[in-house]
């Protein structure tokens, strides 16, 4: 007789509207056990892993097909939890969390030193967001900060609905919470704060600039990146051509999700339009 091997099971799909305390609870011990699942956020879907396990990032980043110089963003339950993940907050930044979280706004800032977050090639920051739904922060009281990246594979369109996901992730994540279809549908609007106290806005999203400034008046706005002028053959040479040092920025989110650091929620990749949640 031939070997009888088993086919793993497909992740589980727990339906919040029917049943959302077996749905979160199933949901935090997985992120208990360092395993990846697919949430519902007020933007788009998003893939969770526990902000504080290499190993379980590593596998959300794996997931979306996407490397360590893209760091998602971490969502967390309250305001109140930003002093402890970042360092030297502007007024500014405080501001617009104090008028937009819990929102689709996605904060730039230094990371506390001493915080052990392994969320990949950060720079020494992280983003930050308080998301409006429900749901989702009360697993995020359940589970502490989670590192949030939009639930698709890296440079496709995110994920609106479960099975959205499901088609692009399919079993590289232990879990799907069933929220229906995404009320957002746009990704947060992303502002960073590590080389201004003024903050400049790094991706346009479901917050407007003009409903921002009214918080925050001296924020800069989103600019176009320059088009590259076309490369001009180089001439032969004998001389090694010495790169120059490479500029340091803050940790970039899955492009089509702002830079930031650390993503919703899922902060985007460069040069394409931010998808993170």
């Amino acid at each position: 007789m031939g070997i009888v091997t088993e086919t793993p099971a497909a992740p589980a799909v727990h339906d919040l509207d029917e049943d959302p305390g077996a749905g979160i609870d199933a949901a935090a011990a997985a992120i208990a056990e360092g395993r990846c699942i697919v949430v519902p956020t007020d933007t788009v879907y998003g893939i969770a892993a526990d902000a504080f396990s290499g190993d379980a990032v590593r596998g959300l980043l794996a997931a979306k097909q996407r490397g360590e110089d893209m760091p998602p963003p971490v969502l967390i339950a309250e305001r109140s939890m930003l002093r402890a993940l970042t360092a030297d907050i502007p007024r500014d930044a405080m501001a617009l969390a104090r008028n937009f979280w819990p929102g689709a706004l996605t904060l730039i800032l230094k990371a506390q030193k001493t915080l052990n977050l392994e969320l990949g090639e950060t720079g020494g920051t992280v983003a930050v967001r308080v998301p409006d739904h429900d749901e989702l922060r009360r697993l995020l009281r359940r589970t502490g900060p989670l590192a949030v990246s939009s639930a698709n594979i890296s440079g496709k369109p995110a994920a609106n609905t479960v099975t959205e996901a499901q088609e692009m992730l399919g079993d590289a994540v232990a879990l799907y919470l069933d929220g229906g279809e995404s009320a957002g549908q746009v990704a947060s609007t992303i502002v960073d704060f590590t080389k201004s106290t003024r903050g400049k806005v790094l991706r346009n999203g479901a917050i407007p600039f003009e409903e921002l400034k009214l918080t925050a008046p001296r924020l800069q706005p989103f600019e176009e990146p320059e088009p590259e002028e076309p490369q001009l053959e180089q001439p032969a040479t004998d001389e090694a051509i010495e790169p120059g040092p490479a500029e340091a920025g803050p940790a970039e989110l899955d492009a089509p999700e702002a830079p930031g650091p650390s993503g919703e929620a899922d902060a985007p990749d460069v040069g394409e339009k931010p998808t993170d949640a």
